[in-house]
């Protein structure tokens, strides 16, 4: 045979070999939330690990707060503001621990607000909806059924998001910390995934021949498969 029939495509080992990479991330990403709201809801159920339940509860901004301090190009300034943050953690590390509840509210919330009004201010203004977006980057051009139905899921997902935040804030307040801490660590994520099944089981009986949704840009975005 020829010697080309032989020889690897070096094309398609980089797409393997990215994938591979890629799904190890998401990996890595999927055992690091599991595990989070897994000390999360331990710390939340033992009255002695306040300590704990603050670290964690702050932990995500902090995280953010870094990377975006690490990106900044003024360097001096960073860290200047990362000491000035950390020493007033430890200057109020009491306060912190006696309220960290409401600190995991307002973060809580505020993820699913913020999530609500990225899908909902897309529906105005002349904008294309985020759902539209995202079909578009997976399939390319949409044709006017398909951009009706995007729509309407970009109002289900505002809708969702909407009344998720909604229901954590009145849980918070009707529930022990115990029971909200189980179901935001956990009923919130199983509620989500139900969604996403959702959407991908209208569009595909409603667009047979674009089953992607959501989901299948996401996936998309961080493999580089369709």
């Amino acid at each position: 045979m020829p010697e080309s029939e032989h020889s690897p495509n070096p094309q398609a080992q980089t797409q393997t070999q990215t994938r591979g990479a890629s799904s190890r991330q998401v990996a890595v990403v999927v055992a690091f939330v599991v595990a989070y709201a897994a000390l999360s809801q331990y710390s939340n159920s033992v009255p002695d690990a306040k300590g704990l339940a603050t670290s964690l509860s702050i932990a995500p901004l902090l995280l953010v707060g870094a990377i975006l301090l690490w990106r900044s190009a003024h360097k001096v300034v960073a860290l200047s503001i990362f000491a000035l943050v950390a020493a007033l953690l430890i200057r109020y590390w009491t306060v912190l621990t006696e309220y960290y509840e409401w600190n995991d509210v307002v973060q809580q919330c505020g993820v699913y607000a913020a999530a609500c009004i990225g899908f909902g201010r897309s529906l105005f203004g002349g904008r294309v909806p985020l759902c539209t977006q995202l079909s578009s980057k997976l399939h390319g051009p949409l044709t006017p059924v398909e951009i009706a139905y995007t729509r309407k899921a970009t109002l289900a997902w505002t809708m969702f998001y909407g009344l998720l935040a909604v229901a954590i804030l009145v849980l918070f307040f009707v529930t022990s910390l115990r029971v909200w801490s189980l179901l935001t660590n956990f009923a919130v994520f199983a509620l989500i995934g139900l969604m996403f099944a959702t959407d991908h089981a209208i569009r595909h009986r409603v667009l047979p021949h674009r089953p992607g949704g959501i989901l299948a840009a996401l996936r998309q975005s961080l493999t580089g498969s369709r």
